[in-house]
């Protein structure tokens, strides 16, 4: 059904209803009207990597793993079985008249905020550091989740507009102020691209103050999404939100003003409860009926869209597709796809002949919480690493395992001495050929503010050290002498320092799904190859980092910093050799032709980036940024060519006032399989091939 029938039709049935039905309408549990025949609908719904919080559900890697695969087949392939199981799931609950919260077809992803600080709680919900990036991943999840039949398959949801990144215990008052160029440059794109090239169908806004003005009550909704990019879907408050102008924000003085300046603004749904002061708020004349009634029908556009009052292609969806063997398998795929290796010092692929008993050892080498990150759906198997080594090493070698210690407090046995797992781990890795050492957080360590329950502060990391039980446990196995193979899971950069100096190989698993553990696996003994890219910078410390409410993108991200960090944006290695050998910028400069050949002795995969550099701007960033990519496969000694399309924007750059401007005549352009930045050699060994390229 178009837009233009389906807001037709809801123009019809909102005329039947009376104010109070109307605004009643207009928030996130919005009741039935038996009358006119229109079911309970519970907007509320969570699938940034699986349908959430509704029971069984697939569970793929968290966002910020999903996205260091650089795949946009795989991207929209994960939504697309997010909104399969979405149908199943809503087909079957709508059968036992159960319209609960989570379960209907309105799914609050995905999360497009910039990964602008490693300390930020939930930046294991977005795609990463880089606004190109999270825009071409973010559209891709969007067309995947929308679908493209004749009804809409489930509605996605672009959130936060627009500057959200923490911190996380001050968002309910806290004032986000950014430059016109930093907003134009680094927080504004990738919600431009979901809204007017995948055609999102609702947008969220944020908590706090975007240069002074409440996220959910400002100009920009009206002025920016809809007037200038032509947004037609409905925009919807973050939980709470609004509750905050009066009680946090202070910019209102009572709920009635605070509903009234989110609908003027052009919030049409609230997530919360200080809707219900709408129509106090319209008889005190700060809101009119006209506004009240198009926010009405713009939700019952989607739902007309949704097909939830007729029959649709969708119905017929069996509640057996959820967790089929079709999707778990994408769910390992996509964890191998996203898992990088940082360092190799050769001892990987692990050699099974010549190994007799592997210790595997670290407080999220069994956690299954440790598997899926936050906001997850429940899977009926984890595997995690210890059982996906188990099952693979089991004909060939003795597996043992230690917790080692606690993930963050000093003992594990509240009655136990400090360290009291420590011995345990100096006698597993005694025993060993080698040891696998899995390290890390968990959903309880970084995430949401009052959704974490996290110690350190409310949400965010204090700072990128692992705990001090975890550093002690990695001491310990460095002196034992044995070859140690650390693995990080983890939503964000860590510092690595100790392990990258001390320890044979050193690999990042994000929070990689419930299966993640066989994934694991198969990359430990060379079933498949490690191809995943760092899509954030880990730094070496974050003595080097603005103060984290500063919200200037100045040494910030690959972008802007001018250090040298730990492992660079871009970065991941393979257990093959694939090198770009020549590129060539297309005429028009819509591509790049690479032809890239495998000179390592196996067959692998990789990713082919390409960084663009505008010479002649005294307005690019300081360093050259991601403008393509593409996905490669080549056996061994195989050479390859691929066309990779260039970002719309390559040839232009930001002013100081926030316009988009030519970025001149003269380009450098680099291919490869990393940034084109000294670390990057330094680790890699290689540099990506670099063509000049003048664009008259």
């Amino acid at each position: 059904m178009n837009r233009a029938k389906a807001r037709e039709r809801a123009e019809m049935l909102v005329s039947k209803m009376t104010l109070e039905e109307r605004i009643s309408q207009l928030r996130y549990n919005a009741p039935a009207i038996e009358r006119l025949g229109i079911p309970a609908y519970n907007w509320w719904g969570e699938a940034l990597h699986g349908v959430a919080r509704a029971g069984q559900a697939t569970s793929f890697p968290q966002a910020v793993g999903i996205a260091a695969a650089f795949d946009r087949e795989l991207v929209r392939a994960i939504a697309e079985t997010i909104s399969t199981e979405g149908r199943a799931k809503y087909n079957a609950y709508s059968e036992h008249g159960d319209r609960d919260i989570y379960k209907g077809l309105t799914f609050w992803s995905p999360n497009i905020n910039i990964f602008r600080d490693p300390r930020w709680g939930r930046g294991q919900e977005t795609y990463g550091e880089d606004p190109y990036l999270s825009g071409v991943l973010g559209s891709e999840f969007v067309r995947g989740l929308q679908g493209d039949g004749e009804y809409m398959k489930a509605a996605a949801c672009a959130k936060h507009f627009c500057v959200h990144s923490g911190p996380e215990a001050l968002r309910h008052s806290f004032d986000a102020k950014a430059s016109p160029k930093d907003m134009a440059e680094t927080y504004l794109p990738a919600f431009e691209a979901l809204v007017r090239e995948a055609g999102v169908e609702a947008v969220m806004g944020a908590y706090n103050r975007v240069n002074g003005e409440p996220a959910c009550g400002m100009g920009m909704i009206r002025e920016l999404l809809r007037e200038k990019w032509g947004f037609e879907g409905h925009f919807v408050s973050d939980c709470w939100a609004i509750r905050d102008f009066h009680e946090n924000h202070h910019v209102t003085d009572s709920p009635e003003e605070s509903a009234a300046m989110a609908m003027n603004a052009g919030c049409d749904l609230n997530c919360g409860n200080t809707f219900l002061y709408l129509y106090d708020a319209y008889k005190e004349g700060l809101v009119d009926e006209e506004r009240l009634t198009e926010a009405c029908v713009r939700l019952f556009t989607t739902r007309y869209l949704l097909g939830l009052f007729d029959e649709t292609e969708y119905d017929e969806i069996p509640y057996s597709v959820v967790e089929c063997p079709e999707h778990l398998e994408l769910s390992e795929k996509a964890a191998r796809e996203s898992i990088v290796l940082l360092k190799n010092n050769g001892i990987l692929p692990l050699d099974k002949n010549s190994i007799r008993t592997i210790g595997v050892i670290g407080p999220n080498a069994n956690s299954r919480a440790a598997l899926v990150g936050n906001y997850h759906g429940t899977a009926t198997e984890y595997i995690t690493p210890l059982d996906g080594i188990l099952h693979y090493a089991g004909d060939f070698a003795r597996v043992l395992y230690s917790e080692g210690c606690d993930i963050k407090d000093s003992r594990v046995e509240q009655l136990a001495f400090e360290n009291d797992r420590l011995s345990e781990a100096e006698i597993v890795a005694e025993e060993s050929d080698v040891v696998v050492l899995v390290v890390g957080l968990n959903e309880t360590m970084e995430g949401e503010e009052g959704d974490a329950g996290n110690s350190y502060a409310s949400g965010d990391k204090e700072d990128l050290f692992l705990p001090a039980p975890q550093r002690e446990l990695m001491r310990v196995l460095h002196e034992s002498g044995k070859p140690v193979i650390l693995c990080l899971i983890a939503g964000s950069a860590i510092d690595l320092s100790y392990a990258e100096e001390n320890f044979d190989a050193v690999m990042t698993l994000w929070y990689p799904g419930a299966r993640g553990g066989k994934a694991l696996a198969e990359i430990l003994f060379g079933e498949c190859s490690p191809s995943g890219k760092l899509n954030v910078t880990f730094y070496r410390n974050d003595n080097v980092l603005p103060d984290f409410e500063d919200y200037s993108m100045k040494g910030r991200t690959y972008r802007y910093f001018e250090g040298s960090p730990l492992y660079p944006f871009g970065y991941g290695l393979t257990y093959g050799d694939i090198q770009v050998v020549c590129e060539e910028v297309a005429e028009d400069g819509t591509a790049v032709r690479i032809t890239a050949e495998n000179k390592g002795s196996r067959s692998c995969e990789d990713v082919i980036e390409i960084y663009v550099d505008c010479v002649d701007s005294k307005d690019a960033p300081v360093n050259p940024r991601l403008c393509g990519f593409t996905r490669v496969r080549a056996l061994a000694g195989e050479r390859i060519t691929a066309d990779v399309p260039l970002d719309q924007n390559t040839f232009t750059v930001i002013g100081e006032d926030g316009a988009r401007i030519s970025g001149g005549k003269n380009y450098v352009f680099y291919a490869g399989t990393s940034q084109p930045d000294a670390r990057s050699l330094e680790l890699t060994g290689h540099s990506p091939v670099k063509i000049n390229y003048r664009k008259e």
